[in-house]
């Protein structure tokens, strides 16, 4: 089947809209047409020449869309299901099993490597050359993808669809962090580190959560101002040269929990000290640089905790989210602003500039 997709052909080059084939879907996997995708921070690590995927290829992975092909094998979906898109793992090892695939053993092999386990994905270009396109097990910056059914929620057919996709990674990250992984909840307090896509999803997600001081780190105003608005119950601008003091102050010791989302290692080191003792910071930002903690760092029985996807169930974290949303508890639709997909260029740059808190490509008119 010929589609569109955008294609990473270089490290330094533009993302370029290309007509490519699209294989058939094989056992246990969907075609998948899409009407909307999520455009995340993640999705430029392919052009850093030592990542582990490397061009060609077709990122995305915030994907959602309608079923227009099911596979052999897959049951509990139907063509004609509306379908949201997360991450990939394989089902069968230890914490799969036990209800943690965001841990999946294979999960960067399966996520990070644009490859799956049999090879570089369905998609070739038109003289029959391979591009990798198993990313995140969706590569869903096109009009189709075929992904493993593990990769999908299905969900009422009649929400905003094209507005679902970024539930799949960047907001389940946030949200999942506080209420799974890091377990916010009534009477606790909370920072965050880095008022974007993940961690404002943070903020909301502690709201609901009970939480009694909610805090808000940023270098943007306006984003500061979006916090307040969505339950952050005060604010810091992140240039302020004592964060964690104030958040101390706030506090009356320091936070029970914080999420630092910049994976800046001096941000990471104010996150840390801006813990009560035996609080726990969550690490969800892509490291930046070598992190080095002071002796005493994390003395009185504090901790760091590395955190993937929000250690959520998405099949679990979606629906519940999605509900939220419907009362107005979860107004993740304020972060997004919407593109067509020939303006990908546009919708990069505002994300790195941060212009734009949450992208969403639109491949259909």
């Amino acid at each position: 089947m010929r589609i569109e997709a955008a294609v990473l052909r270089h490290h330094d080059a533009p993302f370029e809209i290309e007509t490519v084939e699209l294989a058939d879907p094989t056992g246990g996997q969907l075609r998948v047409r899409i009407t909307g995708v999520g455009f995340c921070h993640t999705d430029v690590l392919p052009r850093d020449p030592s990542f582990l995927a490397q061009p060609p290829i077709v990122v995305g992975h915030e994907g959602a869309g309608v079923v227009v092909e099911v596979g052999a094998g897959v049951t509990g979906i139907e063509v004609g299901d509306h379908v949201l898109l997360s991450f990939d793992s394989c089902g069968l090892c230890e914490n799969c099993v036990d209800g943690h695939p965001a841990y999946c053993f294979a999960f960067f092999a399966r996520n990070l490597s644009g490859r799956g386990p049999d090879g570089p994905g369905p998609l070739t270009d038109l003289s029959g050359n391979a591009i990798a396109s198993r990313w995140f097990g969706q590569s869903s910056l096109a009009t189709h993808a075929v992904v493993s059914a593990r990769n999908v929620v299905v969900v009422d057919k009649d929400l905003p669809l094209h507005l679902m996709g970024p539930l799949g990674c960047g907001i389940q990250t946030g949200a999942g962090s506080a209420l799974i992984a890091l377990k916010v909840g009534t009477g606790d307090t909370f920072a965050v580190f880095g008022a974007g896509a993940v961690g404002l999803s943070a903020v909301m997600a502690a709201r609901v959560a009970g939480a009694s001081r909610i805090v808000a780190v940023d270098l943007h105003t306006n984003r500061l101002d979006l916090a307040l608005e969505l339950g952050a119950t005060d604010v810091i601008e992140g240039e302020t040269d004592d964060v964690a003091r104030q958040i101390r102050k706030l506090t009356g010791g320091g936070v029970h929990a914080a999420l630092d989302t910049t994976g800046a290692p001096q941000v990471i080191a104010s996150a840390i000290d801006s813990l009560r003792p035996t609080g726990t910071v969550g690490l969800v930002g892509a490291a930046t640089r070598e992190l080095v903690l002071a002796p005493a760092a994390l003395a009185a029985g504090k901790n760091i905790m590395g955190i993937l996807e929000g250690d959520a169930v998405p099949q679990l974290l979606l629906p519940r989210l999605i509900e939220l949303w419907r009362q107005d508890r979860f107004p993740f639709d304020r972060l997004i602003r919407t593109y067509p997909f020939s303006e990908i260029t546009a919708a990069e740059a505002d994300a790195a500039s941060g212009a734009t808190i949450k992208p969403v490509l639109l491949p259909h008119p």
